[in-house]
């Protein structure tokens, strides 16, 4: 018998209508088209602005959008993850709102949380369940609605994030396609540079803490470039040298789409040409657990089945990691 091993089958997406761009973040605060995109490649990023519509709506959306292309029935689905780091609320776990929502109505769910490193996080817990032999369809939601968490008149966080989401089937393969290995990381040194204060069991909620402005993200930039550059290009490499790959063998780099510069410190150290390189940080910013999913989707045509692509992603924490994939199929 074959071993299973879990592969990505279909893959969906959603962005919101709205475009707030670099000239429009003009008008908002101190910057410019130039400062921005010099330091992080982003020249837009989508917004959802109607309001009563959170993370749920948006993974909703994705998720539609795969079940409409691929044609599955979503009562066969076994088990909804969603990661994400803006959950509609507290408690209540945003991932079960959306698989009632799909028709998903014999799967379990529940949501994953590891900052930006949420979905990369979520394949691994995705194919493990595939590998396990108990589960045939695990559907992976990597949604944000980062314009919930994010202060406006905040420049050093407001013009590198934005809302959307994607989709992706993780079933089981037999011919050696899909998830072949992973090196995940993470290290609490990382707490104090990117986080919201308040809101917690720390900090519960109050007058005082909204009045201070303490319910948005906080990012020392400086100290997080520096790991998330280090980080991605570390594990991206070590993963290369687990499985004897070379630049020659990697079709594709698909990387968490925070920096323009991280992603080709990345790249260079992988040894890799830029035209292996897929990136769309310039049409949606920093979608946080919504990255990787969008690029696959965005990109899925240039996918080749037998393409070995590797996966990177660095988050708040610290999380971060990499994985390797075999795609398993040819988009019709």
């Amino acid at each position: 018998m074959s071993k299973i091993t879990a592969a990505i089958t279909a893959v969906g997406a959603y962005v919101p209508d709205f475009v707030l761009s670099n000239q429009v973040l003009e008008t908002m605060i101190d910057t410019n088209d130039e400062w921005i995109t010099t330091r992080t490649g982003i020249k837009e990023r989508r917004i959802l602005k109607e309001k009563g519509k959170g993370t749920s709506f948006l993974a909703i959306k994705a998720a539609q959008n795969l079940i409409e292309k691929s044609g599955i029935n979503p009562e066969d689905i076994d088990l909804v993850l969603l990661a994400t780091a803006t959950p509609d609320m507290p408690v209540a776990s945003t991932g079960v709102y959306v698989a009632s929502q799909i028709g998903a109505v014999n799967a379990f769910a529940y949501d994953l949380q590891a900052a930006c490193s949420s979905f990369l996080y979520g394949m691994s817990t995705a194919a493990s369940y595939i590998q396990s032999g108990r589960y045939k369809k695990v559907l992976l939601i990597g949604a944000d609605k980062m314009s919930s968490i994010i202060d406006y008149t905040d420049r050093a966080t407001c013009i590198i994030f934005g809302d959307g989401a994607g989709a992706v089937l993780f079933e089981p393969n037999e011919e050696g396609m899909g998830l072949q290995d992973e090196y995940l990381r993470s290290d609490g040194i990382g707490r104090e540079y990117l986080k919201i204060d308040a809101g917690g069991s720390i900090l519960p909620a109050s007058a005082e803490t909204v009045q201070n402005g303490q319910h948005t993200v906080f990012q020392d930039g400086k100290t997080v470039f520096k790991y998330a550059v280090s980080g991605m290009a570390d594990v991206s490499e070590k993963i290369m040298q687990r499985n004897d790959l070379t630049h020659n063998d990697v079709n594709w780099l698909l990387a968490h789409q925070a920096n323009k510069r991280i992603i080709d410190a990345t790249a260079e150290r992988m040894g890799l040409d830029e035209s292996k390189v897929l990136i769309n940080i310039h049409r949606y910013g920093n979608t946080t657990s919504a990255t990787l999913p969008l690029l696959m989707h965005d990109f899925e045509k240039q996918l080749k089945k037998g393409d070995n692509l590797i996966f990177a992603a660095f988050g708040g924490g610290f999380t971060w990691g990499s994985i390797y994939l075999k795609w398993a199929y040819d988009t019709k």
